[in-house]
């Protein structure tokens, strides 16, 4: 069974940094292609950034050069490093785990981020 724990959400001042880690469990971490979230109230969730298990990323526009997302095969863990927040990027931000050349998702069940002005 696939496992995906988020941690790192929380609370931040406009202009702040902060990074989320995202642990799987339970299956061939490199055989996955990686993802990052959110869903703010109200709205969508919709695709922040994905890493594929060869490391090619890719980033939403609202996003493009404030965050980064790398992996660590050997810790099973994905990151998303968030610089230079504001307050649109308030929501809940979800990890999601899909294995390559299928359609099988796997969801961690969310850290808030919340930005204050």
């Amino acid at each position: 069974q696939v496992q995906l724990v988020e941690s790192g959400g929380g609370l931040v001042q406009a202009g702040g940094s902060l990074r989320l880690s995202c642990e799987v469990s339970g299956s061939i971490f490199s055989s996955f292609v990686m993802g990052w979230y959110r869903q703010a109230p109200g709205k969508q969730r919709e695709s922040v950034a994905t890493i594929t298990n060869g490391g090619t990323t890719n980033y939403a526009d609202s996003v493009k050069g404030r965050f980064t997302i790398s992996r660590d095969n050997g810790k099973k863990t994905v990151y998303l490093q968030m610089n230079s927040l504001n307050p649109e990027d308030t929501a809940v931000y979800y990890c999601k785990a899909r294995l390559t050349g299928t359609i099988s998702d796997y969801w961690g069940q969310g850290t808030q981020v919340t930005v204050a002005s």
